[in-house]
């Protein structure tokens, strides 16, 4: 049996460097877009792209927000990233702890009047 869906994403971004991650978490949580970001630096991405093998430092963003919140976060990484590709991959929240999960279903909330 599948746990129950919590409403909660966490969502993977790389950000080419610490500066570019810091304005981009503080670009969503002021926003609302997510109730919080990490920014994890020394993050090593080995990929290909455009038919290229790269091998680049990275930091990684891993926020939380709400599902229905996605779609808008998605956009506004894609509005605000300097990569033409940036990757945005959400995670479903399927358990953890349930004062955690209402602190970030509302805090990635509604913005405030």
């Amino acid at each position: 049996m599948r746990p129950p869906d919590t409403g909660v994403r966490t969502v993977l971004i790389t950000a080419p460097d610490a500066e570019t991650g810091a304005r981009l978490a503080r670009a969503l949580v002021e926003e609302r877009l997510a109730a919080c970001v990490n920014v994890v630096p020394g993050v090593r991405s080995i990929y290909r792209y455009e038919g290229r093998l790269h091998d680049d430092p990275e930091v990684l963003l891993i926020a939380k927000t709400r599902s229905d919140r996605l779609e808008r976060l998605s956009a506004r990484v894609n509005a605000l990233h300097p990569y033409d590709l940036p990757e945005v991959l959400a995670l479903p929240g399927v358990g953890g702890s349930e004062p955690y999960l209402e602190w970030v279903r509302t805090e990635a909330g509604d913005e405030p009047a």
